[in-house]
């Protein structure tokens, strides 16, 4: 946002949550932009474990595509912070909504055809992880100069918010288009919204950006400014620390997530499709509380313990899961987790954009994603093999111990639990 804006202290709740909307034409179309991209996201994140099991079964397959998924996304970071430091952001995302639009299309043809295999769906879901991995860093850095500090709270609580509103329509959406149509159609929203999201993403081309001296070609040059991005995160301790607990917490989180709540809900459960889509629904509406309560108030204290409570409350909902077998408390359990991970990715990325200087922005969010997501191929692989092993609902236990455990010890150390 380029014009200047006026600190009203009169404004109620509504009206400062509102006030990213009304000041700033910029975060209007980039907030359109990515919540039509996120409704067929979600969409899609609930059909491609129900794609998965219909044509395997098996929790292997499910970790196997992924890592896939996830392979290329890491490998890509390192390189993409420099690219979104060096080249125009909002062009960069422009050309990944076009690349994920086609790939969505083209699997939609194929479902459509009945061609799809798991080894094309592995091809696709690769290249889809690579340009997520050059996409999120872009993005990261064009919110940090569109929320500027007057309107930060509420933009990041109002895009988190909407995003998650947008995911109760579209997980049940996505549910039910798998048990009455074909999951083919859902990609093919997902497609759609791709390319809603890049004519929005037209109206942001005039934003300017900082950036760093002109591209040399020396090796030491690359590997001096890849460190850059290192030593702002050194100086704070809150955001190095942080990157390295959610190294692991994220391989135990997201395993659930990702490969074995949808195992416990469709395959150990046998519920209908809409069940799981519910619980993802529900998932986005606890987060949608976390969203509201949060954009409320302009300055949050205690920062580290909220943050971790969140991650802590998230844990133990996730641990309570295999022992219920009634689909509204799993449902219900489901709310709770996505409350708690909403408060600690609100306070996470207000801080980032708070202590991260703009022209370094690409390259720490970069090493904020490859710290948190490196290990998350391996990890999927080896939870769902463990599920085969030791049984699904052991391996749920195990993994939320695990992140019951971390953020015990993570709270232990002072720079995390008095962050303020």
């Amino acid at each position: 946002m380029q014009g200047e804006i006026q600190k009203e202290k009169s404004l109620g709740y509504i009206g400062k949550l509102l006030l990213p909307v009304k000041v700033s034409t910029h975060f209007k179309f980039l907030w359109i932009g990515q919540l039509l991209s996120a409704l067929g996201s979600s969409i899609t994140m609930v059909i491609l474990p129900v794609v998965v099991y219909s044509l395997t079964g098996s929790t292997v397959v499910m970790g196997m595509t992924m890592a896939m998924y996830m392979l290329p996304n890491i490998l890509a970071l390192p390189f993409a912070g420099l690219i979104v430091d060096r080249i125009d952001r909002v062009r960069l995302m422009l050309f990944t909504d076009i690349i994920r639009c086609i790939l969505m299309l083209l699997l939609a043809s194929l479902i459509f055809m009945d061609l799809l295999t798991i080894t094309i769906l592995y091809i696709l879901v690769a290249i889809y992880g690579l340009m997520e991995g050059i996409f999120q860093p872009a993005y990261s850095a064009v919110r940090a100069k569109v929320f500027v500090p007057e309107i930060r709270n509420a933009a990041n609580a109002l895009t988190q918010m909407s995003n998650q509103g947008i995911r109760l329509i579209g997980p049940a959406l996505g549910g039910l288009i798998v048990s009455v149509a074909s999951a083919g159609i859902g990609f093919g929203l997902d497609a759609a919204t791709y390319l809603l999201s890049f004519l929005c993403l037209l109206f942001l081309k005039e934003i300017k950006f900082k950036k760093v001296k002109p591209i040399e070609k020396s090796k030491l040059n690359y590997k001096q400014e890849f460190m850059e991005g290192v030593l702002v995160l050194k100086s704070h301790p809150w955001l190095w620390i942080t990157i390295l607990v959610f190294s692991f917490i994220n391989i135990c989180y997201a395993g659930i997530i990702v490969v074995l709540i949808p195992w416990l809900f469709n395959v150990h459960h046998h519920f209908e499709a809409y069940v799981y889509g519910l619980g993802m629904a529900f998932s986005g509406g606890g987060a949608v509380i976390a969203a509201l309560i949060f954009g409320g108030k302009e300055l949050w204290h205690k920062r580290g313990l909220l943050a971790y409570g969140g991650v802590l409350m998230s844990g133990i909902a996730l641990l309570i899961m295999p022992f219920i077998s009634w689909a509204p408390a799993l449902i219900f359990l489901m709310a709770i987790e996505g409350f708690g991970m909403m408060i600690f990715g609100l306070i996470w990325e207000t801080s980032l954009q708070e202590l991260v200087p703009e022209e370094a922005f690409g390259r720490v969010a970069s090493l904020d994603m490859l710290g948190s997501f490196a290990l998350l191929p391996v990890g999927y692989v080896v939870v769902g093999w463990l599920a085969t092993v030791i049984g699904g609902e052991i391996t749920i236990i195990t993994l939320a111990s695990l992140v019951i455990l971390t953020i015990g010890i993570a709270l232990s150390v002072p720079s995390i639990r008095r962050f303020n």
